[in-house]
């Protein structure tokens, strides 16, 4: 007998979706507004938190049913959608390894475009993982919520992820020998709606909020957190519009006079309010360490080099986050240092906290005090907050007479909660902003564990009095 898969309940929760799942129905993808839960090798759910995203959805995939391209729609309720289910590869997966877009998946694209339009759907666009394709290589698209909410002429999302494969020009050239009034027609419209990534308007959300972006953006969004959003803008470079000017000058400082610093990525490019950089390829610290039952010697060492550094170089708030850490093939490199001289605090309590939620604490110390002991000396002479609270009384402002007019009552708590806000999602190089998400997507990985209560935090810091 079948279980009820409407026993799963979907809930919007403050940085990611909150699921509880009482049966043994999979969870096989979740995004801004539903899980979905393979219900039989033909069939999933999709369980929405909004009851409007499921009407949404609903709507489009009624009107699309004609469609080849669409799910067959089998059942729906109030907050969910049982269709079909796909187990095929998606289009950004079978394309990973081409140097260029076989002809046959660009006449298969323009097919589905055009056919969105004939169906009146305002959002002629599909992004490549939504795009799944089956084995005699006919395509499938999903996610619909807003084939009649968004407005996308031009499939901006489509082209965004060709270009960040390096196969936009190859199918822009066979666009063009295909349809040449469709070429033309989208040209035209980036003619008109060309916009410079340093024109790009990113807005301040003021105090424990993150800054608004404009989502018609085209430019690739790595992420938007308290302090900026990062956009991608070339396959080596990305660039980190700031909603305040001051924490772009804050930023740029610790940046430009640090370039010589292994850990510090590249700066191209400054201006009142953004800054270009190097996009680092490669996971963060966060995720690398989810995928290991121990941990290595060499992250321990190239830690310990970045925070040794820090100090050396002046740093005021000595800390390296494991979401703000990459792991690239030229080893770490670290993002985010907006208040690095901003923030007095001597040993990383957030990259204590970040491990001992993995599981890594002891053993790090452990191999601090073999490499260097006058640091795991200065480390563990008190106890190690493992707990928001405690670490905010260890933490203080640089003095005003020391920074003068640019101290404007910034909130610490404020700043450490909202620097977690990653999001959004998922791709990578989510730690160049101060989030998402949601990271997660950027999803999820920066969340903090709170379950603890203070006697137990107390009974895991007893052992480590010097």
């Amino acid at each position: 007998m079948m279980e009820d898969f409407r026993l799963i309940k979907v809930a919007k929760g403050p940085k990611t979706l909150l699921i509880d799942n009482p049966t043994s129905y999979s969870l096989i993808g979740m995004g801004a507004q539903g899980a979905v839960f393979k219900l039989s090798e033909e069939r999933c759910v999709k369980i929405y938190s909004s009851t409007l995203q499921a009407q949404m959805e609903l709507e489009a995939l009624k009107t699309g049913q004609h469609l080849s391209f669409f799910p067959r729609l089998y059942g729906y309720g109030d907050n969910y959608i049982v269709m079909e289910y796909f187990n095929a590869p998606t289009l950004k997966e079978y394309l990973r390894n081409c140097t260029y877009i076989p002809e046959s998946f660009t006449r298969k694209l323009l097919y589905i475009l055009n056919e969105m339009k004939k169906a009146q759907f305002t959002m002629v666009d599909a992004p490549l993982r939504h795009i799944f394709v089956l084995e005699n290589e006919e395509l499938k698209v999903i996610d619909h919520v807003n084939a009649f909410k968004r407005i996308h002429p031009v499939p901006l999302k489509l082209l965004r992820d060709l270009n960040m494969m390096l196969l936009k020009e190859s199918f822009l050239s066979q666009v063009r020998k295909m349809e040449r009034e469709t070429y033309e027609i989208w040209q035209q419209y980036f003619k008109v709606n060309k916009l410079d990534y340093r024109n790009i308007p990113v807005y301040s959300g003021g105090d424990g909020e993150g800054v608004k972006v404009d989502s018609a953006i085209s430019q690739t969004l790595i992420g938007a957190g308290h302090q900026g959003a990062v956009y991608r803008i070339a396959e080596d470079k990305c660039v980190k519009i700031y909603g305040k000017p001051e924490h772009c000058a804050l930023e740029t400082k610790v940046l430009l006079s640090n370039q010589k610093l292994s850990f510090i990525p590249k700066v191209y490019e400054k201006g009142e309010n953004y800054v270009v950089m190097e996009y680092l390829v490669g996971p963060d610290l966060n995720t690398f360490l989810k995928k290991q039952s121990t941990l290595p010697l060499s992250v321990t060492k190239q830690l310990l080099d970045i925070l040794t550094s820090q100090k050396q170089a002046g740093y005021k708030q000595i800390d390296a986050p494991l979401r703000h850490v990459f792991v690239t093939n030229k080893g770490f490199k670290m993002v985010d240092h907006v208040f690095s001289f901003w923030f007095i605090q001597k040993r990383p309590l957030e990259l204590f906290q970040n491990l001992h939620e993995r599981g890594f604490l002891d053993a790090f110390l452990e191999q601090v005090e073999t490499l260097d002991p006058v640091t795991h000396a200065e480390w563990t002479k008190t106890p190690i907050p493992l707990t928001e609270e405690e670490a905010q009384l260890e933490i203080k402002k640089i003095p005003t007479e020391e920074k003068g007019k640019r101290d404007q009552g910034r909130n610490r708590d404020d700043h450490r909660k909202n620097d977690r806000d990653h999001k959004r999602g998922n791709d990578r190089n989510k730690g160049h902003n101060q989030k998402k998400e949601h990271r997660h997507n950027r999803e999820h990985d920066h969340n903090r564990n709170r379950g603890h209560n203070k006697e137990h935090d107390r009974k895991n810091r007893s052992g480590r009095r010097k």
